[in-house]
């Protein structure tokens, strides 16, 4: 036996998040399938993120024990055949058999995008949010500057977690200005609690609208109450590029 890793890219529109679910189309549900009919073995994959319905991946990491005798670096582009158009897995090697995708240090970066003009461009309304109220990004930035560092971010969980340790360490969060209308906001860190990056976005809009100020943020994160921050936002505009994998903090051991 042997074990794989895949990095899988993919439309989210369309499933039900990444995990398998008692009902509804997943994206870890499509892969089992399609893995277990292309090697003639049941597979089930473990997947880095479990991102949520309508979330989209550029890099989502998986991994699954196999037998196969296709060469492993050859396995995405016999996968890729039987896929559907909006799942493509990017790579595919062998890794060590203790290698395990959410328990090993990493990193991993997410984007926001939002399409800021009075008017929606149709072709982008499957991975960017349209929002027609004019956003500063200089205030927005300023604001996003609170969060980088090790903080408590209960008031930017969902009430629906189930987690007890809210302590996550966010590495980077940059706001950049619009290009194109379509104003960026990305975010870096080693753990991300449920709709953590989206209740961000959705706090760095009303900051972008002057509903709050930059400096409200550290308040929020003081009070620990989800109540305390802003909205969550749709989650077609949120998209995950990639997860860097580190034997410690500063020795890369998978990108």
């Amino acid at each position: 036996m042997k074990r794989i890793k895949l990095v899988v890219a993919y439309e989210g529109t369309n499933y039900c998040g990444w995990q398998v679910q008692p009902s509804g189309v997943t994206i870890e549900g499509v892969l089992n399938h399609t893995l277990s009919q292309l090697l003639g073995e049941e597979i089930k994959v473990t997947g880095a993120s479990r991102t949520d319905s309508g979330v989209h991946s550029l890099g989502n990491v998986a991994v699954f024990d196999t037998g196969t005798r296709i060469p492993p670096e050859k396995i995405c582009y016999a996968l890729n055949q039987r896929l559907p158009a909006d799942i493509a897995v990017q790579s595919s090697c062998e890794v060590p058999r203790d290698f395990h995708p959410r328990r090993c240090y990493s990193e991993k970066t997410y984007e926001y995008r939002i399409l800021n003009r009075k008017i929606p461009i149709p072709t982008l309304r499957r991975d960017t949010y349209f929002y027609y109220r004019p956003l500063d990004a200089a205030k927005m930035q300023q604001a996003a500057a609170y969060v980088v560092g090790r903080h408590d971010f209960k008031s930017f969980c969902s009430i629906r977690a189930s987690v007890e340790d809210t302590v996550r360490e966010i590495l980077s969060c940059t706001v950049a200005k619009p290009q194109e209308g379509i104003l960026t906001i990305r975010v870096t860190g080693t753990g991300f609690l449920y709709n953590m990056v989206r209740i961000l976005a959705g706090t760095l809009i009303l900051v972008g609208i002057g509903e709050l100020e930059p400096e409200a943020l550290p308040g929020i994160l003081e009070k620990r109450d989800r109540s305390a921050a802003g909205p969550t936002a749709p989650a077609h505009g949120l998209t995950m590029i990639g997860i860097r994998y580190v034997s410690s903090e500063t020795d890369t051991m998978e990108v």
